[in-house]
């Protein structure tokens, strides 16, 4: 299966597969056709993030096909399987709760779906056409409202 054009001014195909479970595993992370088009439509939204924030952002997670997904002891209904979420971080904006913070003051401005503070360690961003606009915290303490 071949890839369309992601049309991202700063991310690439290889950032959008990259897993090093899959690699591992032997598993085939390549996207059927109508979640590329998704991926697609969130590299613009992070096209859009990147510009705001300024600095890079690097990504440890965007697409993960089912196999990979349940392989890294994900759910299902993972929004990383859709194409529509990523965890990233942004170290010369900042530590991840600043990067966290700044987002979640303009999650309506972006379309943000959902922003979680994962384990202080990383951003997940999620896009949907219709976004709920959702803050948490994800630690050892369990999900919660951020």
């Amino acid at each position: 299966m071949s890839l369309i054009d992601l049309g991202s001014k700063y991310f690439t195909w290889a950032e959008v597969l990259a897993s090093q479970t899959a690699a591992r595993r032997g598993l085939d992370n390549t996207p059927e056709d109508e979640t590329q088009a998704t991926i697609v439509q969130t590299a613009k939204h992070m096209d859009a993030v990147r510009a705001l924030l300024g600095t890079p952002v690097l990504v440890s997670s965007w697409f993960r096909a089912l196999k990979v997904n349940t392989a890294v002891g994900s759910r299902p209904t993972s929004q990383h399987v859709k194409g529509e979420a990523l965890d990233f971080t942004s170290p010369k904006f900042g530590s991840v709760e600043a990067v966290f913070a700044f987002l979640k003051a303009r999650m309506v401005d972006f379309g943000i779906d959902q922003l979680i503070l994962e384990y202080g360690a990383w951003v997940h961003i999620s896009f949907t056409a219709t976004p709920r606009h959702m803050a948490l915290t994800i630690d050892n303490k369990g999900t919660r409202a951020a």
